[in-house]
């Protein structure tokens, strides 16, 4: 059995993930390549504010970059195991890049794939996205494992734009919870590379099943609401920035409005929208929202 684990991490986040799964699949005798792919721009981290927030319009459009050459031992293998990061609500751009590179590209034609997400806590609309372009050449995602911080949205939110922006992986103001995938769920992590494993030994398709079964994996009603509401937002503003951005100092100004924007917009409107849904409408929707839940985990 052959496999390619193939990811790009600037916090180290997910290469630790990444090399938890692989090292327990190795143990149970599979034979792992293991690249770690860059872009052939660099994306800083820690994050400067300027830069993060100018990465928006190419990132929610889909763009990508090139990415640095590397080299397969093998034109075939038995299964991917793709790790990737969500940048707002989408792919993020190296992501985006390896998915169009031609290289990667043939090797994912009639190639069951399992991604292996590290983000904060919105993964769906990226994941249908690289969903979609893994299929486009003959790939089929037959697992996904997302990591995820499980705090409070808006704690989340908080404590993840410290960690982007100063480089630290603490609490901020000693109170705010830890950012990023718990300590506890990437030590845990390896549990998924023994399934794998397994699964690869056997049939391979019942894979997710069992990768939910470990009830480690959920998704909150409040995410999905504002999941499916915020990407289109999202693309709005990408959008406008890419029209009415036409200097550098008109992109700019843009960008900081949308800044203002997404502060008020998740900090002051979602709560408020949240509550409102929660208390009038969604005792009515409970059935509909359970469906879309199985659909998100289901691959």
């Amino acid at each position: 059995m052959k496999v390619l684990a193939i990811h790009y991490s600037q916090s180290g986040q997910l290469t630790q993930l990444m090399n938890n799964i692989t090292k327990q699949m190795e143990d149970e005798q599979i034979s792992v390549e293991h690249i770690v792919y860059t872009p052939q721009k660099k994306y800083p981290f820690p994050w400067s504010k300027e830069v993060f927030f100018d990465v928006m319009p190419d990132c929610v459009l889909n763009r990508g970059c090139e990415i640095t050459a590397y080299e397969l031992k093998d034109t075939k293998y038995d299964l991917i195991l793709l790790g990737y990061q969500p940048w707002f609500l989408s792919p993020s751009i190296p992501t985006m890049g390896l998915l169009k590179n031609s290289k990667f590209k043939a090797v994912l034609k009639d190639t069951p794939v399992v991604t292996v997400i590290g983000g904060r806590n919105m993964w769906i609309n990226s994941q249908k996205e690289v969903q979609i372009k893994i299929e486009e050449v003959g790939g089929k995602i037959i697992g996904n494992i997302p990591f995820y911080d499980k705090s409070q949205n808006l704690l989340s939110a908080i404590s993840i734009m410290h960690w982007m922006f100063t480089g630290n992986k603490t609490k901020k103001w000693g109170i705010v919870p830890l950012p990023g995938v718990s300590e506890e769920d990437i030590k845990e992590s390896s549990i998924f590379g023994v399934i794998i494993a397994d699964y690869l030994k056997g049939n391979i398709k019942e894979l997710q099943g069992a990768i939910l079964n470990t009830h480690k994996i959920d998704v909150k009603w409040s995410i999905v609401f504002i999941e499916a509401r915020a990407k289109k937002l999202f693309t709005f503003w990408a959008k406008l920035i890419e029209r009415k951005g036409k200097t550098p100092q008109k992109r700019k100004q843009w960008l900081y409005f949308y800044r203002f924007y997404l502060i008020f917009a998740l900090f002051i409107v979602s709560p408020i929208v949240l509550t409102i849904y929660a208390i009038i409408f969604r005792p009515f929707l409970l059935n509909k929202e359970k469906e879309e839940k199985i659909k998100i985990l289901s691959v």
